[in-house]
């Protein structure tokens, strides 16, 4: 397995993984899925904020982070988003991604990377505290996704 940013030949890859997340799984509240060309944008808009792990040629899972909240006094805060194909869980796959993906961060100047994970997953926040990250909040009933509602656990880790 190899860590390398993401190209723009690979949004078609990174929304196969992520829409069958946000088809199926608890990690986001996000029921639109994403297009290819949405991918390819945000591929083009973050650089070193986008990575992907692949494997024998295919994407098997990809890290990106973007700015916490809008305005200047954000600017060193990032929100990042991970996710893998199913293959690759338990694999060591998520751990290189953040490993790159906090050091590209470093680089960039952010000071802290923040984890918004909904409540219901559970090895997303497990995953969370063992790459080092600290719950700092949970906000119960803010999100709502197949029929129910759902808490956001918020991580955080100081770079």
């Amino acid at each position: 397995m190899r860590i390398r940013a993401a190209e723009q030949g690979d949004a078609a890859a990174i929304a196969a993984i992520w829409n069958r997340e946000i088809r199926d799984g608890v990690s986001t509240f996000n029921t639109a899925e994403k297009t290819r060309i949405e991918i390819a944008e945000l591929i083009a808009a973050r650089g070193a904020g986008f990575i992907v792990a692949y494997m024998h040629g295919a994407v098997i899972g990809f890290a990106t982070y973007f700015q916490f909240r809008g305005g200047p006094g954000y600017a060193h805060t990032m929100e990042h988003s991970i996710h893998l194909a199913e293959a690759a869980r338990g694999q060591g796959t998520g751990r290189a991604l953040m490993a790159v993906l906090e050091q590209n961060a470093r680089a960039a100047g952010v000071h802290s990377l923040i984890a918004g994970i909904g409540g219901e997953n559970l090895s997303g926040v497990a995953f969370h505290t063992r790459v080092g990250f600290a719950p700092v909040a949970r906000l119960p009933e803010v999100g709502r996704k197949f029929g129910r509602w759902m808490d956001l656990v918020l991580m955080q880790k100081f770079l």
